[in-house]
C-alpha cells in the first residue's frame, strides 16, 4: 500500500494541472462549463491568480490579484512553464452569485461568499436560512466536484495528450 505522504507528493500535479484546464476553459469553453454542470450559469476568474513554475531548482511564484487585474502576466508564466496553484473564483446563477477560492495542491475552497439569506425574525426562520446557506454552499462545491471529476475522465483519456493539450497551448502561444 502506497503511504499518504508519498500518494500526495506524487499526485498533487493533478490539482495544478486541474486549475490550468479550468482557466483555459473560462476564457475560451464557457459551453462546455455548462455542459458539465448542466445548468445555465457562468464561471469568471476571480481578483486573484497564482501560479508557479515547478520545474526550475528555484520556485518562482507570481500572484495576480486585483478586480480590473490584467491576466497577461500569468499567460506569460504559463508560456514559460508555470502551472496555476490558487485561482479565485466568480460563479453565477440565475439567482445567485458565489466568490470561492480553490487551491490545487489539495483543491481545498475557502474563503467562500454567498448571498445574504433573508431576515430573519423568528427561530422557523433561522432554521430557512441555514438550508439556504448550506444549499448555497453545497452548489459551489458540486461544481468543483463535477469539474473535477470531467478533468480526471479527460485527462485518463487518449484526448488528453492528442487533444486537449494541443488546445491549451495554442491558446497560451496565441
Amino acid at each position: 500500500m502506497l503511504d499518504i505522504s508519498v500518494a500526495y507528493n506524487r499526485y498533487k500535479f493533478l490539482g495544478y494541472e486541474f486549475l490550468t484546464w479550468l482557466w483555459f476553459l473560462i476564457e475560451n469553453e464557457q459551453n462546455t462549463i455548462n455542459e458539465i454542470v448542466q445548468e445555465p450559469m457562468s464561471l469568471e476568474i476571480g481578483n486573484r491568480i497564482v501560479l508557479e513554475n515547478l520545474r526550475k531548482e528555484v520556485l518562482e511564484s507570481i500572484t495576480i490579484q486585483g478586480d480590473d487585474a490584467g491576466l497577461e502576466e500569468g499567460i506569460m508564466a504559463l508560456r514559460k512553464g508555470a502551472v496555476v496553484t490558487e485561482i479565485n473564483l466568480v460563479y453565477k446563477g440565475n439567482d445567485f452569485e458565489s466568490n470561492f477560492t480553490v487551491k490545487g495542491e489539495g483543491l481545498s475552497v475557502s474563503g467562500l461568499k454567498v448571498p445574504q439569506s433573508g431576515h430573519v425574525e423568528s427561530r422557523k426562520d433561522m432554521e430557512g436560512a441555514v438550508i439556504e446557506k448550506v444549499y448555497l454552499y453545497n452548489r459551489v462545491l458540486q461544481l468543483t466536484d463535477s469539474l473535477f471529476k470531467q478533468f480526471i475522465r479527460l485527462r485518463v483519456s487518449n484526448d488528453w495528450l492528442s487533444k486537449i493539450v494541443p488546445r491549451i497551448r495554442q491558446w497560451i502561444h496565441s
